[in-house]
């Protein structure tokens, strides 16, 4: 019998799913224009105000990518702690992570079958990365998810872009007004956005419509004013007005 010899590559491709993926969620008119032009850059800066659907659209886009074997990986990684120290907290680096990437998690469960997305993480198809863990790395075949981006520092944001590698992409999610900096000056989130139009697959998108209670709404305006105003709040909650 004649023995067929395959190529490596050939015989190491995957073969594609058929049809395409089912999600419990459906992206909205907003978020399906967004992805669009996600899908046709490198790097997105993903703004919006709280509940606008930043981190599920780039949750929904990564999985996607993933099922499809369009990509080999999802990267997940997210600011922590004060000089990303967590180190003292207890556990290996998934559990010391935990608290931090939870909102992701909850976003990639509420769109897909958890046991099935639980077991990506546990096979390493989907790797959380601490912030302070990226340096060195190179990211091939991959979606890179940035969330809370608006706590990232210039040095931190150029170390983080800068680990792009081939076939991937990367998903930069954050909000202007939710900094919790010492000065909303040192977000690289901000910089980053205001400078995408000056490199070649490099975008930025606002997502607007609140994808929660309709007062979260109201109350975004009504802090968002009083920043407009120079108005802050004490510790104790007393109102002071910045001079």
């Amino acid at each position: 019998m004649a023995i067929n010899h395959h190529n490596d590559e050939v015989f190491k491709q995957k073969r594609k799913p058929k049809n395409p993926i089912k999600f419990k969620i459906k992206l909205n008119e907003e978020q399906k224009e967004a992805k669009a032009k996600i899908l046709n850059n490198t790097v997105t800066l993903l703004g919006g105000s709280a509940g606008s659907g930043k981190t599920l659209l780039a949750c929904q886009i990564a999985l996607e990518k993933l099922f499809m074997r369009d990509i080999e990986k999802i990267i997940i990684t997210r600011p922590t702690v004060s000089k990303e120290e967590i180190g003292f907290l207890p556990g290996d680096l998934r559990e010391k992570m935990d608290p931090w990437v939870q909102p992701i998690y909850q976003n990639m469960f509420a769109l897909y079958d958890k046991v099935k997305i639980e077991k990506y993480i546990t096979d390493g198809a989907i790797e959380i990365v601490p912030v302070s863990f990226m340096r060195g790395r190179t990211f091939l075949d991959s979606v890179v998810i940035v969330d809370e981006a608006q706590n990232v520092t210039h040095e931190q944001m150029e170390m983080i872009v800068t680990r792009l590698g081939l076939r991937s992409k990367m998903i930069v999610c954050g909000d202007a007004h939710q900094t919790d900096l010492k000065s909303k000056s040192e977000s690289g989130f901000k910089f980053l956005y205001s400078a995408a139009r000056k490199i070649k697959d490099l975008c930025a998108i606002t997502l607007t419509a609140n994808h929660r209670d309709s007062i979260v709404e109201d109350l975004i305006s009504l802090y968002n004013e009083a920043e407009e105003k120079g108005i802050t709040l004490n510790t104790s909650g007393s109102i002071r007005k910045r001079k």
